[in-house]
């Protein structure tokens, strides 16, 4: 049994918080720069090119790429043969996204009640994700998830008998009801199968996942390099311009489901797409 002090964890959440704003993930960046070089559209290569620019000027900066400094996201990969002492694990987590908003000088952007709307001035709480895996480390991402994207997100439950196709047509569906709200180039994350909450669950952590590794199943490999080019000749393009690059990749998750049931949830993220990881 490895004992790990709260503390810990809270410092790193504090740096991911900073460091996943003002950076976006290599792998992604490079997607955007290829977009740039292989675009047609001379409009949207321009947009591309502004987009670039922006992350140059972050790093040069020391800024956040966007000013939608998000909600934040936390996963949590927790191995089994951790023990946390110190305190509570949740208040370590909220405490340091609420110091990695305070010292990054992130926006705030969280309110305590849907309805009554009061700012809680710190961006906690934070959404937190725990998984219980084999070892004694712990996995922390940080994804800070902007709402111009995420409020174009959707969820169907389909029926078996709307099969793959149907999922393809749902995913294409949303995207185009999309169109340019969520600053496209866009990320999409695609959870199929679980239940209601499952595969918004799948999508959320299909958007995390390095965008350079494809499904292990060669099926779902295959329909995420579909959806991709489907996606990219729907002609939304940069910013809603038009143009080639409508989207920079499509992961898709997947889980056991019921025999009456396929779910399908399509989480959506802009060109900048966030997120960072530390394994303590």
């Amino acid at each position: 049994m490895r004992e790990i002090e709260v503390s810990r964890l809270r410092d790193a959440v504090e740096k991911l918080c900073i460091d996943a704003n003002k950076a976006l993930p290599t792998e992604l960046e490079c997607k955007l720069c290829d977009a740039h070089n292989t675009e047609k559209n001379q409009l949207a290569k321009n947009v591309l090119s502004e987009l670039v620019k922006n992350l140059d000027a972050a790093k040069q900066l020391d800024i956040p790429i966007c000013q939608d400094t998000g909600m934040a996201v936390v996963f949590l990969e927790i191995g089994q043969d951790a023990h946390f002492c110190g305190g509570s694990l949740y208040e370590a987590v909220n405490m340091g996204v609420k110091n990695g908003y305070e010292k990054g000088l992130l926006r705030k952007s969280i309110v305590a009640d849907p309805l009554n709307r009061v700012n809680t001035q710190d961006n906690t709480p934070a959404v937190i994700h725990t998984e219980i895996v084999e070892g004694e480390n712990v996995k922390i991402t940080v994804c800070p998830k902007g709402f111009g994207s995420e409020n174009m997100s959707g969820i169907k439950m389909l029926t078996p008998f709307d099969g793959r196709q149907g999922v393809i047509e749902a995913v294409l569906d949303i995207v185009k009801k999309a169109a340019n709200n969520p600053c496209p180039p866009m990320v999409i994350g695609v959870g199929i199968g679980g239940d209601f909450e499952q595969c918004a669950y799948l999508a959320k952590k299909a958007l995390c996942r390095n965008c350079d590794i494809r499904n292990t199943d060669p099926y779902y490999s295959e329909m995420e390099h579909e959806l991709l080019n489907r996606v990219n000749a729907l002609d939304i393009g940069p910013q809603g311009f038009g143009g080639d690059t409508t989207a920079l990749c499509v992961n898709i998750e997947v889980a056991a489901t019921h025999i009456a049931g396929l779910p399908v949830a399509v989480n959506i993220g802009c060109h900048a797409t966030r997120h960072k990881t530390l394994v303590i």
